[in-house]
């Protein structure tokens, strides 16, 4: 059985090796580190209520902790009790104690799986923005479409904080991709919309902010995570802060044409010290900024031709002064054509960021 992308078993031949799965389970050190971490804790525990309850469960799993620490040792950890194959890393990232990959959970287990998957999914739901966001002269809009049941996709619009900062701040707006699929690209992007929504009110000046983010992103995840990431501002005059972490190039749908504003450093997680530049536009009223995940970009024909940045930037040009919902119709529209609607392999999401008119109306309406 091999795993979708939501993490549910479906029917494929296996095709990895056990020394491949062995290296795989054992480079990582971070399962060490958390395991070790919890039998501490769990000593700490024991020791102080061994006086007033039942210690023989907390004994037990002291007991599984101390063995997945002895697998790492010898080499075997996260392999199957049954298979010998690879169990699925984004599971050990949840639960580092796992035994046993999908194809073997039994009936019950299966289900309880299922049954997380679907909270995560609902707590995932629950962090996204507000799909229609109006803020002076500025009309956000963006579709979020995950591939399964969970996403790797990142969007948030941040708002500034009190009835007086509002009138005098900025909007901030963020549109990323975690690395991988899954459960565990869903867990980093959840990280992710924590650290953003904590650094978001410290005042810090857009670049400042993206490399602390990204130290604190380095921190918490372990070797190979990593995610590419748009991070702006917009203020009340049509102008905009915009700074990328490796990302597809953000488009600006002006009168005379379409022009791309690149990736000033590289992704979140490679690096502690990276260091990223800050764009200065402005948008006149008509103008969009569009955002986009390779989910758009990567989105390939029957033929095996892929969309690219050039199939949304030529929708896009032909359509500057749109209200944003409709420039959002038309792009999705296009990809599903040239896609000839097959179901998406990757998980797209799409941010339109318009500026209207003192009035709050688009030149298109």
């Amino acid at each position: 059985m091999q795993k979708s992308d939501s993490g549910i078993a479906e029917p494929a031949a296996k095709i990895s090796t056990v020394e491949e799965n062995n290296m795989a389970a054992t480079t990582d050190p971070y399962f060490r580190e958390q395991l070790i971490k919890r039998q501490e804790e769990l000593n700490s525990a024991i020791a102080a209520i061994s006086a007033v309850v039942d210690i023989d469960p907390f004994q037990d799993l002291l007991h599984e902790v101390g063995s997945a620490i002895e697998r790492i040792d010898d080499g075997t950890y996260g392999i199957c009790d049954e298979c010998h194959d690879s169990i699925e890393k984004d599971r050990l990232i949840a639960d580092p104690l796992v035994r046993l990959c999908l194809d073997h959970l039994t009936d019950d287990g299966r289900r309880a799986l299922e049954r997380d998957i679907e909270l995560a999914a609902r707590i995932q739901r629950g962090l996204l923005p507000q799909a229609d966001t109006r803020f002076h002269d500025w009309r956000i809009q963006y579709q979020y479409n995950p591939a399964g049941m969970v996403s790797g996709d990142y969007c948030d619009l941040i708002s500034p904080a009190g009835e007086g900062a509002i009138a005098e701040g900025k909007l901030i707006f963020l549109l990323g991709d975690v690395a991988g699929k899954g459960v565990a690209a869903s867990l980093l992007m959840s990280n992710l919309h924590a650290i953003f929504r904590t650094l978001a009110g410290l005042g810090l000046e857009l670049d400042k902010l993206l490399e602390t983010a990204n130290g604190v992103f380095c921190e918490s995840t372990i070797a190979g995570q990593y995610a590419t990431l748009i991070c702006g501002r917009a203020g009340r005059q049509g102008e905009i802060e915009i700074t990328s972490a490796g990302h597809f190039p953000a488009l600006v749908v002006g009168k005379d044409g379409v022009r791309q504003i690149a990736a000033t450093g590289l992704p979140l997680g490679m690096f502690s010290t990276s260091r990223y530049a800050v764009h200065r536009i402005r948008l006149e009223p008509g103008d969009s900024l569009l955002l986009y995940t390779d989910g758009i970009s990567e989105t390939y024909s029957p033929g095996g031709n892929e969309y690219g940045v050039a199939g949304i930037t030529r929708v896009a040009g032909e359509r500057h002064g749109w209200a944003p919902h409709e420039l959002m119709a038309a792009c999705l529209k296009d990809v599903n054509k040239f896609s000839a609607g097959a179901p998406a392999k990757d998980d797209q999401t799409l941010m339109i960021i318009h500026r209207a008119d003192s009035a709050g109306i688009s030149l298109g309406e």
